[in-house]
Formats: structure tokens, C-alpha cells, sequence
């Protein structure tokens, strides 16, 4: 802030003016009860004497691969090559070694009896865990189990009588309430950061089974692991990630809740892993355009793209184009909360799924399944040589033509489907080609396509601004596009 500008409209102020200007903002606090304690900073060194002794710094040992001299094989087509092959030794990569590598977390103490939990990352093939207290005391640390998806790990010292801290309960915290971390960042055990939290429930990518609670407490390398504080002293989260380029504190830290955690925790000490239920579905948000065609009032749910065929949602009747909003009575009001409902629940355990389909609801009994590991699935190629005449675009931009025979058995559809050999024009949509229409959803009610002709003539009709949503395969994947026609057109 510059403030030069303050400076000089002072100086050109009566002396009795400014006197009285100050006079009223020193009596303006006393005029109301409370209006310093909501506009003061709050003092954190009550939680931070409580709950300091219970926060740990975790240091670890492992073992990494690399080359001694550090750098790389210089080719020939290097342009320093020849520089070395005249002046001296060509740099060349020596055999990998084994070589001893620390790094160091933070944690907290769960249980007086010393279970302690911390991130996986932070012992990710660790040979050695070593725990320090706030007291000094050091111990040798057990892994019971980590569960990398959650980012949750879990470890035991033989020591009794240890302070422990509070969970406390997430779904309480308020956008904007005040937060604390103490932990050991670059080093520095025992340090506290404060700040707010900034949003909660956010999706990170490849994070979508942790709805994280975003903060702008300063979080930095070796605070990962260590308890987010509510200002009740209660743990309601643990650090775990930060965004930044630099790899320092950018203002935007993220912690996993701390049910999500306890929930792994809980599975870790009883069995030393976690399982998670499935059902067999892939899904996609539902957007505003897609909820008007499928009929929906609002913009909600997890719209389902395809059936594991042989799944347990196959097996209990969920089809492609069935929007669950609802499993065992709890509301899905976006896409991400679905894995994350369904994740939560025993394997073996029967939910009941409320879908929307055909302009009404229903209820589905599923029977969740376990969890495997991601196998990755080759998609199939197209098999879509393009034809002899190039068809036009249509109103969406979009080049049609019909499946032969052959591509309909590669796709295993008994009939209709509709190639899409081009995209152009302005309208924009998650149509790419090669994908195939297999049907056109409007008001709740879905036509399938079974020709580009059809097709062409159904988007013919409709209205300026209007929107539509298509059913599209695209090599193994199946799923829904919704585009709309400017308004102008």
C-alpha cells in the first residue's frame, strides 16, 4: 500500500480537526461490547502450551538409487561432446549405488499408549523411523500400515502415559474460522503457523477420494503429517499438501480431513490395511445444461457413463444414463461425493442407491464390492476409415456418418450408432472425433441414434440457445456431452 498519498492529505489538515479525528476513533471500541475482541487477532498460546507436547517430529531413513558422479551420459549429438572428447573426459553416468537419504515429517500422538499418525509419503520405504518428542525423548518407530490414498499412515512407540490429542469433528469448521499447525517445517520442530480456512471440500486431481479442507496456514516442507488445530485445540485435519511452484508456502495448503483419516486409521490398527467398497460405475458431473435434458430440477448428482458389465451395480439393474442422487439417504450433490460415499462403506454391505431415470426416481439395492487396485485397460481402436464423399457439418458442427458393420461388432452395438468423423464451427462441447453417438437425450427422454440422417434432423429442430445432450463412446469409455446453440444463431 502506498501510502504517501495519507501522508500529505495529514499534513493539510487543521491541527483541531486531526485532534478530534483521533479523539473519535480512540472511543469508537468502547462504544460497543466485543467489537475488539471480533476485529483483534486471537492468541493461540493457550492451545499451543496444551497441545504442543503431543506433536511430533518424525525422521526418516531410506535407501535411494543414483549414480555417484550425479550427472548424465553426454551422446554424441550433445553439443558439449566434442568439447570434452578434445579437453578432457567425456562425463559418463557411473553404475547406480545405494545411498542412505533422510527426510523428515511431522505427526501426532493418537493414544497415551503411543500409536502416532502421520502421512504415508513421509515413510514411503522407510528403513528407519525415528520419533522425537517436544521433550527431547527420542524413540524407534513401528509402520503398522499406510494407505496411500488417503495419504494416512500410522505408527506405534513403546512408551506409556503420552499426551494425546482431541479429534475434533470437520464438518463443524466454517469457511474463514481461524486454524493453527505445529509442526516441523524445513527442520524447525515445535513451530506454529496460523491462518484461516479458506475453502473446504476442495478436489485436488488424482485426489478425488479426500475432499481436503483448504487453508492459508503457512505449510512447508516437514510439516506434512502434523495436526491441523481448530482454536478449541481439537485435530481437524493433518497437513499434507501444498500448491507451489517454488516448493516453499504459496498460501494454499490443504489438509485431509480428520474423519477420513480416522477411518483409515481405525482399518490400519485392526487389520494393518484398508479396503474401500465399489460398486462398478464410471460417472461425470452433471451440468445445467445436462439436468435440463435428463429432466432434473436442479444441477445435482452423479451421472452415471457406463456399467461394469458382471458389476454389483450391473447385477442390480443401474443402467448407462441413470443420475444417482442419493445413496442410503444422503444426498450426492456433485459427482466426487459419490466415490467418496462409496469408498466409506464395508464391502459386503447392501446400499441403497436413489437414481433419477426417464423423468422420475427410483430405488436400486446394490451390494458393495472390494476395491482392487487400478488396472489400466487398453481401449480398442476405432476401426473408422473416413468415407468416400465427406458428409457437411451440421447445426452443432458436427461431421456424421454411419457405422458399417464391422465397427458396430468392435463396438458390440447390435445396431444404430453414429460416427463423428469431424468437429467444427463455433459451438464447443466434449465431442472429439472418432466418438460415436449412440444416443440424444432431451427433456428427460432418450432417442437412440440410428443414423446420421436421424441425427442430423433431431438437431435440426432445435430452438436458438437450446441444448442437448449426447450419449458418446469413445474406445472403452462411455459418457455424456451436453452442447448448446448460441443464441444468436
Amino acid at each position: 500500500m502506498d501510502v504517501r498519498p495519507l501522508r500529505r492529505l495529514a499534513a493539510a489538515l487543521p491541527l483541531a480537526t486531526l485532534t478530534a479525528a483521533f479523539l473519535t476513533l480512540a472511543a469508537m471500541p468502547a462504544q460497543g461490547q466485543g467489537v475488539g475482541r471480533a476485529a483483534g487477532l486471537p492468541d493461540f498460546t493457550d492451545l499451543y502450551e496444551r497441545q504442543g507436547p503431543a506433536v511430533v517430529s518424525i525422521d526418516v531413513t531410506q535407501t535411494v538409487k543414483r549414480s555417484p558422479r550425479g550427472m548424465p551420459d553426454l551422446s554424441e549429438d550433445d553439443p558439449f561432446y566434442e568439447f570434452f572428447r578434445r579437453f578432457g573426459q567425456i562425463p559418463r553416468r557411473g553404475p547406480e549405488r545405494d545411498f542412505e537419504a533422510q527426510s523428515t515429517g511431522s505427526g501426532f500422538i493418537l493414544s497415551a499408549d503411543g500409536y502416532i499418525v502421520t502421512n504415508a509419503h513421509v515413510v514411503d520405504d522407510a528403513n528407519e523411523v525415528n520419533v522425537r518428542l517436544s521433550d527431547k525423548r527420542e524413540f524407534k518407530a513401528k509402520v503398522i500400515g499406510s494407505d496411500k490414498r488417503s495419504d494416512i499412515a500410522l505408527l506405534k512407540i513403546e512408551a506409556k502415559d503420552l499426551p494425546k490429542v482431541t479429534i475434533g469433528d470437520p464438518d463443524k469448521l466454517k469457511v474463514g474460522e481461524w486454524v493453527v499447525a505445529i509442526g516441523k517445517p524445513f527442520g524447525l520442530e515445535n513451530t506454529m503457523t496460523a491462518g484461516i480456512v479458506s475453502a473446504k471440500g476442495r478436489d485436488l486431481p488424482q485426489e478425488n477420494l479426500v475432499p481436503f479442507i483448504q487453508t492459508d496456514v503457512a505449510i512447508n516442507p516437514g510439516n506434512s503429517g502434523g495436526p491441523l488445530f481448530n482454536m478449541r485445540g481439537e485435530v481437524v485435519g493433518i497437513n499434507s499438501l501444498i500448491y507451489s511452484r517454488t516448493g516453499g508456502y504459496m498460501g494454499l495448503a490443504f489438509a485431509v480431513p480428520i474423519d477420513i483419516a480416522m477411518n483409515s486409521v481405525k482399518q490400519l490398527q485392526d487389520k494393518g490395511r484398508v479396503t474401500r467398497g465399489r460398486i462398478g460405475v464410471q460417472i461425470q458431473e452433471v451440468s445445467k445444461e445436462a439436468a435440463e435434458a435428463f429432466g432434473l430440477k436442479s444441477a445435482m448428482g452423479a451421472l452415471v457413463n457406463s456399467v461394469e458389465r458382471d458389476g454389483p451395480a450391473a447385477k442390480a439393474g443401474v443402467e448407462a444414463g441413470d443420475i444417482i442422487v442419493k445413496v442410503d439417504n444422503r444426498d450426492v450433490r456433485a459427482s466426487n461425493d459419490l466415490p467418496r460415499i462409496i469408498t466409506s462403506v464395508r464391502p459386503g454391505t447392501k446400499v441403497t442407491l436413489t437414481v433419477w431415470r426417464k423423468g422420475a426416481t427410483r430405488d436400486i439395492a446394490v451390494t458393495v464390492a472390494e476395491m482392487k487396485d487400478d488396472v489400466a485397460v487398453p481401449a480398442k481402436g476405432r476401426n473408422a476409415p473416413a468415407p468416400k464423399e465427406k458428409a457437411k457439418p451440421n447445426r452443432m458442427g458436427l461431421v456424421l456418418t454411419d457405422l458399417n458393420d464391422d465397427q458396430r461388432k468392435e463396438l458390440e452395438l447390435k445396431s444404430g450408432g453414429v460416427l463423428v468423423e469431424d468437429v467444427s464451427g463455433t459451438v464447443r462441447g466434449n465431442v472429439q472425433p472418432g466418438d460415436v453417438i449412440t444416443a440424444i437425450i432431451q427433456r428427460g427422454q432418450a432417442t437412440d441414434a440410428k443414423s446420421a440422417a436421424q441425427v442430423n434432423e433431431l438437431l435440426g429442430k432445435l430452438d436458438k440457445g437450446a441444448a442437448v445432450t449426447l450419449q458418446l463412446r469413445r474406445g472403452e469409455a462411455q459418457f455424456f456431452a451436453t452442447l448448446k446453440l448460441p443464441n444468436g444463431e
